[in-house]
């Protein structure tokens, strides 16, 4: 009887070596999801490495320290999230910043805890460059937001209104992620956007601009009923249905 030769053993398939670039690529995705499932104090380098299927010698041999690779996480995070202020101007002004905004707040959600200890500066990891990350990315979201309302010459005061409007979104969304019982989302990103309508249209009020306030005839005059700002001009009007509120009001008209 002829001797049967062995099966050759299967081969394990060889994992592909990554390169320099590529390792130093997939040490910033493992640390950047990381750190947005828990605030950057909680992680540690040890973490990363184990996330990675890396040693910690090697987390070392590309990043000096856990803040290093922090940082460079939470700068890809903020070019990712200035990149979500875009959006083509087309149409309505407050349905392009809804867009804008759910887009917002889809970011501050699935990267929660890492940001929300950085804005409230709570955080051990926040330093000067931490914070010249999101001042990056506040200055990218200012000047989409002036892009978008297309004047050549932005006034002081309107640059103001836009700012301080960029830090109520940040402070509404923090309080937002913390409330044990959250609002639906759609309605915060709906009062958002109906609150900067609001405070352009105060600062457009009070500021003797000529080109804003012509701005605003081309703005209110694209929207349209069901649009965020079509919603708020029905919600005041329904407020000037309240007993005795627009005879309070019209004596005030009379005087101006």
């Amino acid at each position: 009887m002829a001797s049967r030769t062995p099966a050759a053993a299967p081969r394990s398939p060889q994992r592909r070596r990554l390169s320099v670039d590529e390792r130093r690529e997939q040490l910033i995705a493992v640390a950047l999801e990381l750190f947005s499932a828990r605030p950057p104090e909680e992680v540690s380098i040890d973490d990363i490495a184990a996330a990675a299927g890396a040693s910690r010698p090697l987390v070392y041999h590309y990043f000096p320290g856990k803040q290093a690779i922090y940082e460079e996480s939470l700068r890809r995070a903020g070019q990712e999230l200035a990149g979500r202020f875009e959006e083509p101007a087309v149409g309505p002004l407050s349905e392009r910043l809804y867009r804008v905004m759910g887009r917002y707040l889809d970011f501050v959600e699935s990267h929660g805890p890492g940001f929300e200890a950085l804005l409230r500066g709570g955080s051990v990891a926040a330093s000067p460059g931490t914070n010249a990350v999101i001042d990056e990315v506040r200055r990218a979201a200012h000047d989409q937001i002036l892009a978008h309302l297309a004047l050549a010459r932005p006034s002081a005061a309107l640059r103001l209104t836009v700012r301080v409007w960029i830090a109520n979104a940040e402070i509404s969304s923090l309080e937002w992620l913390a409330a044990e019982q959250r609002q639906p989302r759609e309605e915060l990103q709906l009062r958002l956007v109906q609150d900067f309508v609001a405070a352009l249209t105060v600062t457009a009020a009070r500021e003797p601009d000529p080109a804003l306030a012509q701005a605003m005839v081309g703005f209110l005059s694209a929207e349209r009923v069901g649009s965020p700002t079509g919603s708020l001009v029905g919600a005041l009007a329904a407020l000037l249905a309240v007993p005795g509120l627009a005879e309070a009001v019209g004596p005030l008209l009379e005087r101006v």
